[in-house]
Order: C-alpha cells, then sequence, then structure tokens
C-alpha cells in the first residue's frame, strides 16, 4: 500500500500534521490513524480468506491474471534487456544458462578519404535538392 512512499515524504507528512495539528492534538490523531489502518487490513484479510475458503481451487485461478497484471505494472523495459543480455537466460527445457554474450569487438575506425583539393569544385546532384 505504502509501497512508494519513502521516509522523506513521512518526515514531511509529520512536520505537516504537527504544524496543521499541532503538537496536542497529533498523538491522539496518529493514534486514530493506525487504529484504522489497522482495522482495514484486518477487513481486507478476512474477507480474503472468507472468498479464499468459499472457492477453494477457482480462487488460485482468480488471482493468476491479477498477478500477471502485477507484473506487467511492474516492467521496466531497461532491466529485462540488462537481464536478457547479461545474466542467466532460460532455456526451452526449463534450466538456465549463462548467456554467454560477449561483447563484440570494437568495429575498427573508418578510413577516411583524403579531402579533395580546395581546387576542385565541389559536384552536385540537382535530383538531391
Amino acid at each position: 500500500m505504502f509501497d512508494s512512499i519513502g521516509w522523506a515524504e513521512i518526515l514531511i507528512l509529520v512536520v505537516a500534521g504537527l504544524f496543521i495539528l499541532g503538537p496536542e492534538r497529533l498523538p491522539s490523531a496518529a493514534a486514530w490513524l493506525g487504529r484504522n489502518v489497522r482495522k482495514v487490513r484486518e477487513y481486507a484479510t478476512g474477507a480474503r480468506e472468507q472468498l479464499r475458503t468459499e472457492m477453494g481451487d477457482d480462487f488460485d485461478e482468480l488471482r493468476k491474471p491479477l498477478q500477471d497484471l502485477q507484473q506487467l505494472r511492474n516492467f521496466d523495459p531497461k532491466r529485462a534487456v540488462t537481464r536478457h543480455l547479461f545474466d542467466e537466460v532460460d532455456t526451452p527445457n526449463g534450466g538456465t544458462k549463462p548467456n554467454g554474450h560477449t561483447p563484440s569487438p570494437a568495429a575498427p575506425a573508418p578510413t577516411r578519404e583524403d579531402p579533395k583539393p580546395p581546387t576542385d569544385k565541389p559536384s552536385f546532384d540537382p535530383d538531391a535538392t
């Protein structure tokens, strides 16, 4: 739930709460918030367990698309490409093997032709303009 909130944001919320509520009411407000968050978590856990007992094995089949969707939300193309190129890669038989990717050697620098002497007239292509 609070995966994206870091310590800096929590500190800012505490300081803002201190200014808004004042030092007298801040502890009671934090306690109230903690109790209500705990209640909501207990309700969610109870509902999930009740749904799991009533649905049985169908519950896992129902959760599979949601887990796949969660993996897509966390997909990072840069990390996937890096893992594919430099870490282990799945093989068709289910095992893993090192990728074996070695960077290709640097291509030799292209040789530059000697520039034309300044007296030569530059070539002109009427179709290119």
